[in-house]
Order: C-alpha cells, then sequence, then structure tokens
C-alpha cells in the first residue's frame, strides 16, 4: 500500500473525529437538560407548581448549562395525569467551510 493513501487515511480520520469533537457538546448538555426536564416533569413533590415556576426552572438550567433556550419556547401543560414539558431551540455550531443549525426538542412527562 502507498504511504500517501495510509495518509490520507490518517487525514481523514482525523477530520471526522474533529467533526464529532466540535459535535460532542451540544449534544451532552441538550441529554443534560433533557434529564433535568424528566426529573421535572415526574417529581411529584412538584406537582402544586404553577406552569410559570415550571417555565421559570427550566429556562434557568438552560441557561446555566449555556443553551439558548427562549422563554416562549418553553411549553408546559398541565393536567389531572400530571405535567408535560417540552423546550424547543437550536445551537449554531460554526465548521471551517460550514455552519450547522442543531435543532433540539426535549421533552419529557404525561401529554
Amino acid at each position: 500500500m502507498a504511504r500517501w493513501r495510509v495518509a490520507a487515511g490518517i487525514a481523514v480520520l482525523l477530520a471526522l473525529a474533529g467533526f464529532c469533537g466540535l459535535l460532542f457538546r451540544p449534544y451532552l448538555q441538550n441529554w443534560r437538560l433533557q434529564q433535568y426536564i424528566e426529573q421535572m416533569a415526574f417529581d411529584e413533590s412538584r406537582r402544586g407548581q404553577d406552569v410559570a415556576a415550571y417555565v421559570v426552572a427550566v429556562a434557568n438550567q438552560a441557561s446555566r448549562l449555556g443553551l439558548p433556550v427562549p422563554v416562549d419556547h418553553i411549553r408546559v401543560t398541565k393536567s389531572e395525569d400530571g405535567v408535560y414539558i417540552e423546550a424547543r431551540y437550536f445551537v449554531r455550531v460554526d465548521l471551517l467551510v460550514y455552519t450547522v443549525d442543531l435543532h433540539f426538542r426535549p421533552s419529557a412527562g404525561v401529554r
């Protein structure tokens, strides 16, 4: 096998690893927000809270995680069966030659 092919293969693998590295943080932070929303939605001690308290709690957690979640994109629905919480947002990731908007929609609860 020619040395240039091995070098090209290594370069492609390094580029792929770099690409995955750039995308890792937004997905990790979304996973953390998802876990928080699930915890809130199924927490029996929070059942008495009003909708605004849920919205503020999700917005504060998103802010702590560095996620751009607008307050008007957080939807909370209360019913007799429980609470449903949903947040919609996107994270812009600038790659060297391309910009990607990653759209996230963490949600949990009883609809």
